[in-house]
């Protein structure tokens, strides 16, 4: 199966001296493409920090990390930015909309980054958030939407250029258990669809989504401890 993310022997530490953290110790993991990936374990054990390396915000400090077959260390930074905005899609845990601008002008944000028209970049957004149910929402300020639709229009924004990988950071830790229920079917359905050969890695503490996840990669201690294919 061909693969969309490699990580091989990925160290990360930060500080130095007595005080310094080793938070990657030697990851090994592998994410196929069409699949969602979960990586779960306690706090601290290097989660965030793998999902930093894996999206070319933080470099590694050893070991390889190819995002489909493509050594993004490598890259200029130009060069590894202009990548990430063309392949990647970011869900954070805290939403980071922007307080001034609509649902539609939020999720159009990264189309008009790509230089599309804002016309059609505002006609692909305003789609995009009524396949999440927030057609009737587009115009409206993020302080006016509940938690839940805040997320939707985070997703849509993270969607709206069609990455091929998205990866998500706890998307579900600010949502009630329904909320959360709905915003994973919706990933799922969205991201995947039929034929999809896009991948999704998420970060999560929430075992209430887990019935989402393929596979299932447990870390701790900075390394990947397990990996257990869930089956969908």
């Amino acid at each position: 199966m061909p693969t969309a993310v490699s990580c091989l022997g990925v160290t990360k530490r930060f500080g130095a001296g007595p005080a310094a953290v080793d938070a990657l110790r030697g990851v090994d993991l592998t994410v196929y493409r069409g699949e969602v990936l979960m990586l779960v374990g306690p706090s601290g054990c290097g989660k965030t920090t793998l999902l930093s390396i894996i999206s070319g915000l933080l470099s590694a400090d050893g070991g390889t990390c190819t995002i489909f077959d493509q050594d993004w260390a490598a890259l200029p930074p130009v060069e590894k930015t202009v990548l990430r905005g063309r392949t990647l899609g970011f869900v954070f845990q805290s939403f980071h909309l922007i307080p001034s601008l609509s649902a539609v002008e939020n999720a159009a944000i990264p189309l008009i980054i790509g230089r599309m028209q804002r016309s059609e970049a505002f006609k692909t957004a305003r789609i995009l958030l009524e396949q999440l149910g927030l057609g009737h929402r587009a115009n409206a300020l993020p302080a006016t939407l509940s938690g839940g639709e805040q997320q939707r229009v985070a997703i849509a924004r993270a969607l709206v250029h069609r990455p091929s990988l998205i990866v998500c950071d706890e998307p579900t830790s600010a949502l009630d258990h329904e909320t959360g229920n709905q915003v994973m079917a919706m990933l799922r359905e969205i991201v995947m669809g039929q034929h999809s050969t896009r991948s999704m890695v998420i970060v999560t503490h929430d075992a209430r989504i887990l019935t989402y996840a393929d596979r299932i990669a447990r870390m701790d201690d900075g390394r990947i401890i397990e990996n257990q294919d869930h089956g969908h």
